[in-house]
């Protein structure tokens, strides 16, 4: 009787969703999941992880794994393969059977802890798609912690070899590479710009033979400039030549801006970075709230909307979802979402709709760790763009979302993984001390063209590899399974 008044209780604190979760995870407890299921998992050596790039080369799927430094407690993780410490750098799986992943390497990066340390990013392309590539390579783009970026051959995965290095840098994150040009906008820290990041641009047609194209940022973050420095960078995606734009998010979890750009006046304006040649390509920028930044901004354009399919005008629309990222532990700050920003007019870009995950279908303010929102699947691949989104916030999990209609964006799966003992704590700063607890950390997301959802830890849990069950295929149309 007692269980049955505690039930109803949950149905109408949260009606039509989930019910509300225990505070604290625990070793050993099953997964929380709707709609999702999972498939494999690999435990990425106890590494904390950032971005995976998952590839298909030739009859085999090879994800690419970046990963954070190393903690205070483990700064540099024993690597079983070798039975050496090793700095926390890249992981390369093999993933063509997702239900039985294989670790094939771990590519070390640069020493040093948490944000100072490893190789976060990662982007691929085969040496045939790109103009000047050796047709029998495949290329991947790594951060080299904050100093450099690095190509290298991994035609061989197992065995990757140093193409290039472009070092000298103060520090790095989330850059874009188009395989079909080779332009790279590679986020940075050039020394002699007042901001900690800023985009360095490349010609990566060829590899070997990389060609600076310029550098770019807002005004006030050039050389020489003075007054107050506008927020740094976080990361572009690109169209290419033939959308012709780039999408820059500035700024994490306060302050952030979309900034829209002409990629062609980029790529062909003035390249010294005065404030006019810095403006000259810019079409507008949309700033956000002072609570919330722009980890990433995903343009998804000439979106059909149902529900505007008999208006004379405006049928479709040009949509750039907006995501922030959570920082601090235990909600020690606004809440970081998912925005919707109609860019139809893009002068006058303006925000429609957002999407958060009720803190009290979990109560995750509780469990410990970062709760909010921190990314998504980046893939245009068919099987999900335009009509799903898949969202990493951290103690909740994947979240799947029908972005059909983007102006109303709605849930319908989700995934929180167990932890394990390999799972890190996250501490906050109490009187006499700290308070530390145990949670997942689901960071980053990304997705393939056969439809496996890919998620991997921040605190060391490594990677879960899911599909949709139930409606959520339906949504996606995908068959039944």
């Amino acid at each position: 009787m007692f269980r049955c008044v505690l039930t109803a209780a949950a149905l109408v604190l949260f009606a039509g969703s989930t019910f509300v979760h225990a505070q604290k995870q625990t070793i050993g407890a099953p997964p929380e999941a709707s709609n999702m299921k999972l498939v494999g998992t690999n435990d990425l050596q106890a590494r904390s992880a950032y971005q995976p790039t998952i590839h298909r080369q030739g009859d085999r799927w090879i994800a690419y794994i970046g990963h954070h430094g190393g903690t205070d407690d483990v700064p540099a993780p024993v690597n079983p393969m070798t039975g050496q410490a090793e700095p926390n750098g890249t992981s390369i799986v093999d993933v063509t059977d997702p239900a039985h992943p294989k670790y094939l390497r771990h590519l070390p990066g640069q020493e040093g802890k948490y944000e100072s340390g490893g190789a976060q990013m990662v982007r691929v392309c085969d040496g045939k798609s790109l103009p000047k590539g050796d047709p029998s390579a495949v290329y991947m783009l790594r951060t080299f912690g904050s100093e450099a970026h690095e190509i290298w051959n991994v035609a061989d995965p197992a065995n990757p070899a140093l193409i290039t290095r472009l070092s000298g840098l103060k520090d790095t994150h989330k850059s874009w590479w188009e395989c079909d040009t080779g332009i790279a906008y590679l986020v940075s820290g050039a020394p002699d710009w007042r901001t900690r990041r800023m985009t360095q641009i490349y010609d990566l047609s060829d590899p070997a033979h990389p060609q600076k194209i310029r550098d770019f940022g807002l005004p006030g973050q050039e050389p020489g400039s003075t007054g107050a420095v506008p927020t740094e960078l976080h990361g572009p995606i690109s169209t290419g030549p033939n959308g012709n734009r780039v999408y820059f998010g500035y700024g994490t979890n306060k302050g952030g801006i979309l900034q829209i750009v002409d990629r062609d006046k980029l790529l062909n304006g003035p390249k010294e970075p005065t404030p006019d040649n810095l403006r000259l390509p810019e079409i507008s920028r949309m700033p956000m709230s002072a609570f919330n930044g722009a980890h990433t901004t995903f343009p998804m354009l000439d979106m059909p909307v149902a529900e505007f399919a008999e208006d004379k005008d405006g049928k479709t629309r040009d949509i750039v979802m907006i995501v922030d990222e959570a920082i601090l532990n235990e909600c020690g700050e606004a809440r970081q979402m998912v925005w919707f920003a109609d860019v139809t007019t893009e002068t006058r870009p303006m925000m429609i709709s957002s999407y958060t995950v009720p803190e009290a279908s979990g109560q995750f303010c509780q469990r410990g760790g970062r709760f909010g929102s921190h990314s998504a699947n980046e893939s245009m691949a068919p099987v999900y763009y335009k009509k799903m989104a898949f969202i990493a916030f951290f103690n909740a999990g994947v979240r799947a979302l029908d972005i059909r209609d983007p102006y109303h964006p709605r849930e319908v799966g989700y995934f929180i993984p167990a932890i394990t003992q390999a799972t890190d704590k996250r501490c906050i700063p109490v009187e006499g001390g700290e308070r530390c607890k145990v949670a997942i950390q689901t960071n980053n997301v990304e997705t393939d063209d056969r439809g496996y959802i890919y998620i991997v830890d921040r605190a060391n849990t490594g990677l879960h590899i899911l599909e949709l069950t139930g409606p959520a295929r339906a949504v996606a149309g995908l068959p039944k399974n």
